[in-house]
């Protein structure tokens, strides 16, 4: 089984215990490193890559938005799983917008979490509805779309179906069911779009589509 490597940043260290406890109960799950901050963080990426980095928010010297952001244009392709305390928009959201992957609390399950490494790991992390809607109406209102959707490579019928149903919050075998076709098929839709708008998961396509004014819950 192939491995994940993943990178623990948190500013408190009974937390990134418990975290590395819960991950490291996935046999192909490794963690390779911690961090306190936003600044450690990229100090241990100049030296080595995990697959995943989870990032607390609310972090001192420099928090887990700007940190988000720092990564996901230096190193793409690393997969970052937002963790928090809180659910609100004015913490989630913003850093699904910097680039995360994903996001999960701080009290959910060991279960949860390593569902939740593993999905982000292969960029099929799915979001709640109230979720999906609250990130499109955040990208909207801090990034008005300014014709953005004229540059954006045209979707086919199938792939603008799909959108719609992922700006729902649907899985991946929702979408699937609900289009009558299989969950392999929506995962190649999915990938085809990333190509299109160069972007790395189903996060960023929802946000790309949110700041092009492709979707809309009004």
């Amino acid at each position: 089984m192939s491995e994940i490597r993943v990178l623990i940043v948190d500013d408190d260290p009974l937390v990134r215990s418990a975290l590395s406890h819960f991950v490291s109960r996935g046999s192909e799950i490794e963690v390779i490193g911690e961090a306190e901050n936003g600044l450690e963080a990229i100090a241990f990426l100049e030296k080595q890559q995990p697959d995943v980095v989870m990032m607390d928010v609310q972090m001192p010297e420099m928090n887990g938005i700007e940190a988000t952001a720092a990564i996901a244009k230096r190193w793409p392709r690393i997969h970052i799983l937002a963790v928090t305390t809180l659910d609100g928009s004015d913490t989630v959201l913003p850093m699904l917008s910097a680039g995360a992957s994903g996001y999960l609390l701080k009290d959910s399950s060991a279960e949860s979490i390593l569902a939740g490494v593993r999905e982000v790991s292969t960029g099929a992390s799915s979001l709640s509805p109230r979720i999906a809607s609250l990130l499109v109406d955040h990208v909207r209102r801090t990034e008005p779309a300014t014709g953005a959707a004229e540059a954006l490579a045209e979707l086919s019928e199938r792939e603008s179906e799909i959108l719609q149903r992922l700006a729902q919050g649907m899985s991946n075998a929702e979408i699937a069911q609900s289009l009558l076709i299989s969950e392999g098929t929506v995962k190649a839709h999915l990938g085809r779009m990333m190509s299109k708008w160069n972007v790395r998961d189903r996060v960023q396509i929802l946000v790309t589509a949110a700041h092009a004014g492709l979707v809309d819950f009004r």
